[in-house]
């Protein structure tokens, strides 16, 4: 019974560190963060749950489901950085108890930690649990709906398929129609059991329907216009948008998104892995997703984080099949030695993008700690390698948290930023700030400075590409 205790509390201790210790310790980034944060923030102070507003107009760019989230939490008063992303990181670590434990009964113990292992460590799921977006709600949701309907693909069992459902319906409230489009592997391989599948319809409607009829009868064209023409078809077909990648973008996503779990996606060309039927769903839910989100005109990291979990089965599973596990696992384990790097990198990548960041010099000595981990994990069994790479990436990411997050908040959130500027804010306007930092301002000073074109004053805040913002006396050089 001790021993049982000892590993529960070990396991909670872990989930707090990788998702909630230093959860607030960097302002909110990037455009996505402060503006889906601030509608969040408007809903729960107006009440009009059903509408969201961003300062006071109509935002269609997503579904309710995340500022659901984060609007409990500014209701409960948990202040300007826990109400967007606590709700977030609950939602991780639960799922990934909740994967855990499905893997365990459905496959065995080592393919579940091993699977749980990768997914809990990898540096987008890790990074996503750590932010107020869309992507991660999604991602969990549509997960959920995979793995509740596994056993009708398996076997035609139909208890869960209500469960099935209604995630699946939540997964829509999180990021519109994608997750129907990735959902799709469930048809072509239940196609003889449709019928039978059916028993999910009622729970999905009953969840995903009542917003979209609501905004539907509420704001008309405005809505059709703006979430489907505009942001799911426009998005996937024309350049409007302004993120338009090659075919080939989510090459380095998927490898850097897995890291430092990276070589292990050489065990899915195994015939191992190839041959087990158990794992046909996982192959086509990565597979047929990669694909789609491939053949977009416009493409953004975080869409392929729903194949994150599909991948983590395939990697744990790859890892459980193989005879040189400890090997596999020394390999990730090595490639944590490029921490001090990424550390340097990050702040920087996160400020101006990562092709203007400054490769850093001199930082190889600092990692030998971690390859001195992947080389004792490859002279060890599996079931104390599976350990010695687990304690690797935990190290690493408290090295991460420790020296590259105080850097992140001071050059690319705009939280340290506004608080300089707070006591003259009077005095202030914005003549040219990029819009990822325009967002977190606007976030932070809660009403948005004004633009100099329209309401000039003594002082502007101007930034150049590649540059932090600058204030200046108007018309200043």
């Amino acid at each position: 019974m001790s021993q049982a205790i000892g590993k529960w509390a070990a396991a909670a201790l872990l989930v707090y560190f990788l998702f909630f210790f230093g959860l607030t310790s960097v302002g909110l980034v990037g455009p996505d963060e402060p503006r889906y944060a601030s509608i969040a923030r408007e809903m729960a102070r107006s009440g009009d749950w059903l509408t969201p507003r961003l300062w006071g107009e109509p935002w269609f760019e997503k579904p309710p489901l995340l500022y659901w989230i984060a609007a409990a939490g500014f209701r409960l008063g948990l202040g300007e950085d826990w109400a967007p992303r606590l709700g977030v990181a609950l939602l991780s670590s639960a799922f990934l108890a909740f994967f855990y434990f499905f893997l365990k009964r459905r496959f065995d113990p080592d393919t579940a930690r091993y699977s749980t292992l990768i997914l809990a460590t990898s540096a987008g799921w890790l990074g996503y649990s750590h932010a107020c977006a869309t992507d991660l709600p999604m991602s969990v949701f549509l997960a959920c709906a995979m793995l509740c309907a596994l056993g009708w693909i398996e076997h035609g069992e139909t208890k869960c398929l209500p469960w099935a459902g209604a995630c699946l319906g939540l997964a829509v409230l999180a990021k519109g129609l994608v997750p129907l489009v990735l959902a799709a592997p469930l048809f072509f391989l239940g196609i003889r059991r449709l019928r039978a599948g059916a028993r999910a319809l009622p729970a999905f409607l009953m969840v995903a329907l009542p917003w979209y009829v609501f905004s539907a009868w509420r704001h008309g064209r405005l809505f059709i216009d703006e979430f489907f023409l505009r942001h799911h078809l426009e998005r996937f077909a024309t350049d409007s948008l302004q993120h338009v990648q090659p075919f080939w973008f989510f090459v380095p996503v998927l490898i850097g998104g897995l890291f430092p779990w990276s070589p292990l996606l050489l065990l899915l060309f195994s015939s191992r892995a190839r041959g087990n039927p158990r794992l046909r769903l996982f192959f086509w839910w990565l597979i047929w997703g990669f694909l789609f989100f491939s053949a977009s005109t416009n493409k953004l990291p975080g869409y392929l984080l729903p194949l994150f979990p599909a991948a983590a089965v395939l990697l744990g599973s790859g890892l459980k099949e193989s005879r040189e596990a400890q090997r596999w696992l020394a390999a990730g384990a090595a490639l944590l030695a490029l921490t001090p790097a990424i550390a340097e990198v990050l702040p920087q990548a996160l400020a101006v993008g990562l092709s203007r960041a400054s490769i850093p010099a001199g930082t190889w000595w600092t990692g030998l700690p971690w390859l001195a981990l992947a080389a004792l994990a490859a002279c060890n069994r599996p079931s104390r390698a599976v350990w010695l790479a687990a304690l690797s990436a935990v190290s690493a990411i408290a090295y991460l948290k420790q020296t590259a997050l105080p850097a992140v908040d001071r050059q690319a959130s705009a939280r340290l930023f506004w608080r300089a500027l707070a006591p003259k804010r009077d005095a202030i306007c914005v003549s040219s700030v990029h819009r990822a930092f325009r967002y977190g301002l606007n976030y932070y000073s809660v009403i948005p400075l004004p633009d100099c074109r329209v309401a000039p004053r003594p002082w502007e805040l101007i930034q150049t590409p590649g540059a932090p913002p600058v204030l200046r006396p108007t018309g200043g050089h």
